[in-house]
């Protein structure tokens, strides 16, 4: 095996990663990033459609208050540009597809109201849920021991409700409410500040995107590092550790440095090989924190007609599969391109169908909400990041109840020298970009002030 020496060890060259080896790198440490795709960007990932044109088939967008995502863009001079939000949107629910304009769509009045008490009511809880604990939160084993579908059915009345609440659960965790912890639900809410930051276009996470992807962002990144200080296609198997430092086998290669910094989602950092050891409640931790399920679905037409028609691309079904719709086209507009996703149970389904059969269910859906002309693009792409070997799902994690309160505090404190990055581990966006860049900022700060 080839042998490199260093002080940091990196595993993972994501956006977590990379942020960490350069916050090390600007003070003078020496660092080394090993990844095992054969890429940057981990779960950002760019999709050539021609003339130099690309769409994001993982991670993608940037809104208010994801401040070091935006400066780190500014700093590498990535520019962003807005989500097209013009025109009506469409809701298809209870068989009828209507066209509205705004943020609420045209549903029975009591059904709005029940909807927007009970955004409020979990904003309101989210607000007392300590970030940097969890599990010190007031009632915090009361709401850990439940799902958000076992809230969402005590505290919302009408079915049509909970169908929208699930919708927007759904679209965020890629997961269903019976997966997840309500307190996992109200720290993420208070993670990003409310529900309508995570749910809105405008205003909201999904206002902006990065012009040439956001996997630009990354391969800045890791530009900038230089010659000699990332290897791919080099998958971290074995991390040993102990009085002289630790050693990382990673496919053909054996780097050895003083600290490591392992930036993988915890379920696939559990997978690795380590001597000592981990601590028992770290790796049980690890077993509980499964990955959300998603696969990214585009059709790619010669224009956007869709505009013509006095729509803006943004649409959402309660009968799926694809629950939400985005018009994905690139800054001037083409070609014209319709994102779709499939999110959990939609998800882990359309994944078993063959490929041709979930392309015509995908499509179908497309047509009901936006016309015919839908349902024959001139490409069509999709990531289906369950099958990733190296991600195993997306977008980021969900804690099932009991995960918080029994095992949360073996999330972030390092272990030895071993220290944990990712989205997962951030305090503010947390499974955001942006969550992910201040994670590794962090575990940058504690090697600093370590060694």
């Amino acid at each position: 095996m080839p042998t490199h020496e260093t002080e940091v060890v990196i595993v993972g060259a994501g956006l977590a990663g990379l942020m960490a080896a350069r916050t090390l790198a600007a003070e003078g440490r020496g660092v080394m990033v090993v990844e095992a795709r054969d890429r940057v960007g981990g779960r950002l990932l760019n999709e050539p459609i021609g003339d130099g044109k690309v769409v994001e088939v993982g991670g993608q967008w940037i809104g208010p208050g994801q401040d070091h995502l935006a400066a780190l863009a500014v700093e590498l001079g990535v520019e962003t540009f807005p989500t097209y939000s013009q025109g009506e949107n469409v809701i298809e629910h209870a068989g009828r597809v209507r066209r509205y304009r705004g943020t609420v769509p045209k549903l029975n009045f009591a059904v709005l109201l029940d909807a927007e008490r009970a955004q409020r009511r979990l904003n309101k809880m989210a607000a007392e849920v300590s970030l940097e604990a969890p599990w010190e939160t007031p009632g915090a084993e009361e709401l850990d021991g439940q799902t958000a579908e076992t809230w969402l059915r005590r505290h919302v009345r009408t079915r049509g409700a909970r169908a929208l609440m699930q919708l927007g659960i759904e679209a965020v965790w890629a997961a269903q409410p019976e997966d997840i912890s309500l307190l996992h639900l109200l720290f993420y809410i208070r993670s990003a500040g409310s529900l309508d930051l995570l749910f809105d276009t405008e205003g909201g996470a999904q206002q902006d995107r990065f012009v040439g992807g956001s996997q630009r962002v990354a391969e800045r990144m890791a530009e900038e590092l230089g010659p000699g200080r990332l290897l791919l296609e080099a998958p971290a198997r074995r991390i040993s550790h102990g009085g002289q430092g630790v050693r990382v086998e990673a496919g053909e290669h054996t780097v050895t440095g003083r600290r490591v910094v392992v930036a993988v989602a915890p379920s696939l950092a559990g997978r690795i090989d380590y001597e000592p050891a981990l601590p028992g409640l770290r790796d049980q931790l690890t077993q509980r924190m499964p990955l959300g399920t998603v696969a990214k679905c585009m059709a790619i037409y010669e224009e956007p007609f869709w505009r013509a028609d006095g729509l803006s691309g943004q649409a959402t079904s309660t009968r799926g599969p694809i629950k939400l719709t985005y018009d994905n086209s690139p800054p001037d507009g083409s070609p014209g391109v319709l994102l779709g996703f499939l999110e959990g149970t939609q998800a882990r389904e359309a994944g078993e169908m063959p490929a041709a059969e979930r392309r015509s269910a995908v499509l179908d859906c497309f047509a009901r909400l936006f016309g015919e002309r839908a349902r024959t693009p001139d490409r069509y792409v999709e990531r289906l990041w369950a099958e990733e070997e190296w991600s195993r799902g997306c977008y980021g994690a969900h804690l099932p109840p009991g995960t918080w309160t029994g095992y949360g505090r073996a999330l972030r404190p390092s272990i030895g020298p071993i220290h944990w990055a990712g989205a997962e581990t951030a305090k503010v966006w947390n499974g955001y970009m942006d969550g992910a860049v201040r994670s590794g900022e962090d575990a940058a700060r504690e090697v600093l002030a370590v060694a």
